[in-house]
């Protein structure tokens, strides 16, 4: 009797090597990264350019609308070309707006560049915990995603540290030359070490895959409240955020101490992680009021910052405690349909978080030049309320999902 391979039993999938695995981490870290490193650096950016204080959130804001538009337009490619070549060219690209940022002199360029830097970060970050899940096994992806998405909050935890850091040392300008050339260290390891995968063979046309975002966001209740829900919450914390630098500075802190105050959210964000864990449980709207109830609350030790850095200390906590536990019961909802969504069901959400995100920072830098501090709490409490109180009124709305394919 002949042996035949098509007779042998399947063998296992062999798990993805540590060294990928810390690659893909990093690699989304580091891309995600570019995205924040101007929140710390507003005051620079504006005395530079000439920007008003009640404007330079626009900076921000540019970044973005970049992140949107990557959601819209450039994540989906991941299903219609070979997803290596499409990050060299992704990679390629924020290099390039990297260093435009490092050297212009001119706010309408600084301004498209930073666009361009959220386009691409975005595009390149969603884009490689994508890439993970594909070249993952089955049975290892929740691993592996759960990894490069670590990367991706140490990425946003490091980001600002990084940006004070380098800043108080060589000038807000080296800040960028240096995370171009980080890009481009990343660069070889990435085009060396990342698998190559087959392109589905059935793949929607691309027009038809970015249509069908929009049946999705139409159809899906879950997705339309916990969207809202993210704008909300993402608008807090950039209102916070965009805001943290003006008084600080003005008080006399360095741009490293107050980058550094991004790592004390650690404790928040690390605990708020277990939210997952809560909503498999069936406890999603438990945790989902309780998080948003600490998202308000926080907004109370913010406003004392000018009498204790213990207050602010304790209300970052409590701002990313709510944040992430909010975050995660919102990914852990609107992913419980078919996984032949879920990568476009992501990109929806993120879209409502780029626009939270956009709003929130445009606002409290104008809140700050107008009225001071106190000001900026008031807006950050008042906009976390309202996400409450919409929480409040949907509760029972979110149960209704869609369960159709959209073509």
């Amino acid at each position: 009797m002949t042996s035949c391979s098509a007779c042998a039993p399947p063998q296992p999938p062999a798990e993805m090597p540590r060294s990928l695995v810390l690659l893909f981490a990093s690699a989304s870290g580091l891309s995600v990264a570019n995205v924040y490193y101007a929140q710390p650096l507003l005051d620079s950016l504006a005395h530079d350019f000439g920007i008003s204080q009640a404007a330079v959130g626009g900076v921000v804001t540019a970044t973005q609308v970049g992140c949107a538009l990557a959601l819209l337009l450039l994540v989906p490619l991941g299903d219609r070309l070979e997803r290596r070549r499409l990050m060299a060219l992704q990679l390629l690209a924020l290099v390039a707006a990297l260093f435009t940022v490092a050297f212009t002199r001119q706010v309408p360029m600084l301004l498209a560049a930073m666009l361009a830097v959220g386009l691409m970060g975005t595009a390149m970050t969603q884009g490689l915990i994508a890439y993970a899940a594909s070249a993952a096994a089955p049975q290892e992806r929740g691993r592996i995603v759960g990894s490069a998405q670590a990367g991706v909050f140490i990425g946003l935890l490091l980001a600002r540290v990084f940006s004070g850091g380098v800043s108080d040392l060589a000038g807000w300008r080296a800040v960028y030359a240096g995370a171009a050339l980080l890009m481009l260290a990343v660069a070889l390891p990435l085009w060396r070490q990342l698998p190559v995968l087959p392109v589905r063979a059935q793949a929607i046309a691309y027009p038809r895959l970015v249509g069908s975002m929009l049946t999705l966001l139409r159809q899906d209740t879950q997705l339309q409240v916990r969207g809202m829900l993210a704008l909300g919450m993402f608008a807090a914390f950039n209102i916070f955020w965009s805001a943290l630098v003006l008084p600080l500075r003005a008080a006399g802190f360095s741009h490293s101490a107050i980058g550094a105050f991004g790592l004390v959210g650690a404790v928040g964000a690390l605990a708020g992680a277990r939210a997952g864990r809560w909503s498999d449980r069936g406890h999603a709207q438990c945790t989902s009021a309780i998080a948003l109830g600490l998202l308000v609350l926080a907004w109370w030790p913010l406003s004392l910052m000018e009498q204790s850095l213990w207050a602010l200390l304790i209300g970052i906590v409590l701002l990313d405690l709510g944040g992430q536990a909010l975050h995660v019961t919102n990914q852990s909802l609107i992913l419980r349909s078919g996984p032949e969504t879920h990568g476009r069901l992501i990109a929806l959400y993120m879209l409502f978080y780029a626009v939270g995100s956009g709003l929130g920072a445009i606002a409290s830098t104008a809140a700050y030049a107008h009225a001071g501090w106190q000001a900026v709490c008031l807006l950050g409490a008042g906009v976390s309320l309202l996400a409450l109180l919409f929480w409040w009124r949907t509760r029972r709305a979110g149960g209704v999902q869609f369960s159709g394919r959209p073509t």
